[in-house]
């Protein structure tokens, strides 16, 4: 009992995140689908249907199986917890709702004959907004140009190059929203300080 009371909740958004998706996972599946589909996932819907409004931001909680969700998660988990740290959980909670937002309408407006599911655009967000944490004195850093070149250039050429269902638009948004919020936040550190 002693180890139990050493563990803490060490970073809010990204555990609740994760559980939040795990238990949208295990419903999904105990319903069939049907939770995932009608709830957590974005696709082209009546405006008149009132839940595709809620779907504009659900659609990041829902993932098509154990492995999607996995690879996901693993990532969040890992670059996650410091982008907390540095920016707390408020900042990265409003990050996390602009990117979903983002890609939600996105996928809405102009798929429509797609669905999207899953974190990888907040994943993505995550990754660019860690490659911005260094930046000092309005200097752009260089781990932000590898990530831009190798990342940008890859999803781009998959997306026109590779026929799959995986939505590389997503995390071409996911990797602009990072960017810009990370730039945004970055500033009012610099501000702060």
């Amino acid at each position: 009992m002693k180890i139990l009371r050493r563990i803490h909740y060490n970073s809010p958004v990204v555990l609740t995140f994760a559980l939040l998706s795990l238990s949208v996972l295990i419903c999904g599946k105990l319903t069939g689908g049907q939770l995932t589909s009608k709830l957590f996932s974005v696709y082209r819907s009546p405006l008149t249907d009132m839940l595709t409004y809620p779907r504009f931001f659900l659609h990041i909680l829902g993932h098509s199986g154990y492995e999607h969700y996995i690879g996901n998660m693993l990532l969040m988990l890992v670059v996650g917890p410091p982008l907390e740290e540095k920016y707390g959980s408020k900042s990265l909670l409003m990050a996390i709702i602009i990117t979903a937002f983002m890609s939600g309408v996105i996928q809405w407006a102009v798929f429509p004959r797609q669905g999207l599911l899953g974190a990888s655009g907040i994943v993505f967000m995550m990754i660019v907004m860690s490659s911005l944490a260094g930046m000092r004195d309005r200097s752009i850093p260089l781990t932000l140009i590898f990530v831009v070149v190798f990342y940008f250039g890859r999803e781009v050429l998959d997306e026109v190059l590779k026929k799959d269902n995986i939505s590389q638009i997503t995390h071409i948004i996911g990797g602009m929203c990072g960017a810009a919020i990370g730039y945004a936040l970055s500033g009012k550190k610099r501000a702060s300080m």
